[in-house]
């Protein structure tokens, strides 16, 4: 492990029960772009929303997915319904089986490839540019804008070209080598329903995933706060401090 990963992980720290219910709070008014920074925001303090926003997608996840980890666990379990019979199949999954990439920090990096005769420099896409096409129901439009905004120049034979002028299977490459390049940005599941049979992929979204994590456990936290509150009278921000193991205990002796 190299030094710079050490020091993320050892600066990166889980979400207290306290910010738990903070960052559920925010949320309820932020699209889901803004809740992943804001979940960042809590356990990385050390980085600007700005500096977290830059992150290309799959670093992004990395970090939510390291965050999720020390927040929650390894494990996890996820519930689907197969697309051709509804079976329900609950499966657990570990997450460190789906980091495939160091955390790093957020900083200016320029890509470049060859594709045919054309040379390309890039970045791979972020969460200014996801926002970007967060409106757009055009997926074709949508894809065309994010590339756009992810080359930063083109040329052929010394002659700059515009993202327009590219040939078709130029393009058509450029958008797989972003994805290339990027590989925690898109992780796949593949699920076999043992009633049916049928088979087929799922994009697993771990700042959807998490988020409904967040949500859960921030109402059973309310819960246990209204439940301690009413009978000995204390703060919230009391109960909340106390340690898992400890306010368990006070609501096993109120039941």
């Amino acid at each position: 492990m190299s030094l710079q990963k050490r020091r993320l992980n050892r600066k990166m720290r889980s979400l207290s029960a306290q910010q738990i219910i903070q960052v559920w709070e925010l949320g309820q008014r932020q699209h889901f772009l803004d809740r992943a920074i804001t979940m960042l925001s809590m356990a990385c303090p050390e980085q600007t929303t700005s500096e977290l926003a830059a992150l290309s997608i799959g670093q992004r996840d990395a970090y939510l997915l390291r965050l999720r980890e020390l927040t929650f666990g390894n494990q996890m379990t996820s519930l689907t319904a197969c697309p051709h019979c509804q079976e329900k199949l609950e499966s657990t999954l570990n997450v460190s089986n789906f980091r495939i990439v160091e955390l790093q920090r957020s900083h200016p990096q320029v890509y470049r490839c060859r594709i045919d005769s054309y040379e390309l420099q890039f970045r791979l896409a972020n969460s200014w540019d996801l926002a970007a096409i967060a409106g757009q129901k055009d997926a074709m439009q949508a894809k065309t804008i994010l590339e756009q905004r992810c080359l930063l120049q083109a040329n052929l034979d010394g002659q700059l070209v515009n993202y327009d002028q590219l040939p078709t299977g130029v393009i058509e490459q450029f958008g797989e080598t972003l994805s290339d390049y990027d590989p925690q940005a898109e992780i796949l599941l593949s699920f076999d329903c043992p009633a049916c049979g049928h088979q087929w992929n799922l994009l697993f979204d771990i700042v959807a995933f998490f988020w409904t994590e967040l949500t859960v456990q921030a109402k059973r936290l309310l819960h246990e706060v209204h439940v301690l509150a009413r009978f000995y009278g204390w703060r919230e921000i009391d109960i909340l401090s106390m340690t898992t193991a400890r306010r368990q205990l006070y609501l096993g002796l109120v039941s």
